[in-house]
């Protein structure tokens, strides 16, 4: 199971999951930031939508997807990929018995450990969408708003919100992954009567469906407040994470934008996991929520013809 192969089906997994849900869900982000950089001007989902659409038309609703599916579509793979391969490097530094008896701490450890690196890879994207989405009349596009950041700070200022960023995915894919993981684990010990493994496939895909779900709404509430950082950093309306917290507020900083949200990130991160768990099928590997996703030695169909020892 964890040879290259294995590594790199779940990378693509990760790169299909991400970018097409995150890509989807564009009309709402687009809200989502507005709400979190404009209030003022954006004060509800119902008047936002109605606002992008009477000022700038249908097309609004999906400005930044450019940005948005290359910058998920990158970090997916790698959060991904690298959580599976922090996973069971972890495991083996401790055994397989304490990995066995701390696999929260083990989940919490390698998807901690994925998020920091996928974080580098989507963050420049992130401040692209950001500024286009938030700054229409100045950016209208994918390529003016990465020339207007570099215009006005160089490369670093495609990174000005990495550490915000850091702050908002890092604990939202560790609570993503343990959650996830910890929910499967519980669905198929107090809700279904049968082992997984003779769960039908379509039974095994709405759990990780439903687990996802809940994942993602645990999700959300933790990483909101750094949400809302990043969104007013890269939409120009503050410099630094000091001068933007001034800015939104305490209550602000935990609250706004929180209900559009949670229905985003919890729809998505469903989603996410039922598009992830159905390439990890069509490829011939077990759906995900298993310690380490080993093979079962019963599994390898051994046979031994009694008469060669009789």
């Amino acid at each position: 199971m964890h040879a290259f192969d294995f590594y790199a089906t779940c990378t693509l997994g990760g790169v299909i999951s991400c970018g097409l849900t995150h890509t989807g869900v564009t009309p709402l982000d687009n809200i989502k930031c507005n709400m979190q950089a404009n209030p003022s001007r954006y004060k509800s989902i119902s008047s936002g939508f109605n606002k992008l659409l009477n000022k700038h038309g249908m097309g609004a609703l999906f400005r930044g997807w450019v940005p948005t599916f290359l910058g998920y579509s990158s970090q997916g793979a790698l959060k991904f990929g690298f959580y599976e391969f922090f996973k069971e490097f972890y495991s083996d530094i401790v055994g397989t018995q304490n990995a066995e008896k701390h696999k929260t701490l083990i989940y919490l450890a390698g998807s901690a450990s994925a998020e920091f690196i996928a974080g580098i890879a989507l963050c420049p994207f992130e401040a692209i969408k950001v500024r286009m989405q938030t700054s229409p009349d100045l950016a209208k596009g994918s390529l003016q708003a990465f020339y207007q950041i570099l215009a006005s700070g160089g490369c670093s200022g495609l990174y000005k919100g990495l550490v915000p960023l850091w702050g908002r995915q890092i604990p939202y894919t560790m609570v993503k992954f343990a959650c996830f993981e910890k929910t499967v684990e519980s669905i198929y010990k107090y809700a279904i009567p049968i082992p997984k493994e003779e769960c039908p496939k379509a039974v095994q895909l709405g759990v990780s469906f439903a687990a996802g779900y809940i994942a993602g709404i645990s999700c959300a509430l933790v990483s909101h407040p750094a949400d809302n950082l990043v969104s007013v950093l890269n939409s120009c309306k503050a410099t630094t994470v000091r001068a933007a917290i001034k800015k939104l507020g305490v209550v602000a900083l935990f609250t706004r934008g929180l209900p559009l949200r949670i229905l985003m990130v919890g729809t998505l991160t469903g989603a996410q996991w039922a598009i992830y768990d159905s390439f990890r099928v069509f490829t011939g590997l077990p759906t995900s929520g298993t310690m380490l996703n080993k093979c079962d030695d019963s599994n390898l169909n051994q046979s031994y013809d009694a008469t060669e020892y009789s």
